[in-house]
């Protein structure tokens, strides 16, 4: 078990506990902070969409074609991930996103 950092849409941070093998959106879910994963992780939506904090995003594998696809439907950053394609391993221990703003 590890944590991840996220900063809602209000900058409030919050540290919450990960498991190995679970998607981000799903921790960030499960523990309560507003974000919609409407498909339910199937790259879909773009509904949970993060910003990752550039110093985590070399530790990312790159986004998928299709991942890259959903968030051309969005406002989005070089440092724009869909936190449903973000599976968490230890060596994300630490790892830091921001919610996106909703609509975007």
């Amino acid at each position: 078990m590890g944590v991840i950092h996220v900063t809602d849409r209000n900058g409030q941070r919050h540290t919450l506990e990960a498991l190995e093998g679970w998607r981000v959106m799903e921790i960030i879910r499960d523990w309560g902070l507003p974000i919609e994963g409407l498909c339910g992780g199937a790259c879909e939506c773009a509904t949970c969409h993060v910003f990752v904090d550039d110093k985590w995003l070399d530790k990312l594998h790159p986004p998928t074609e299709e991942e890259e696809n959903q968030l051309d439907t969005v406002v989005s950053w070089p440092n724009s991930r869909l936190s449903c394609q973000i599976i968490w391993t230890p060596e994300l221990d630490g790892l830091e996103v921001t919610l996106a703003p909703t609509g975007n």
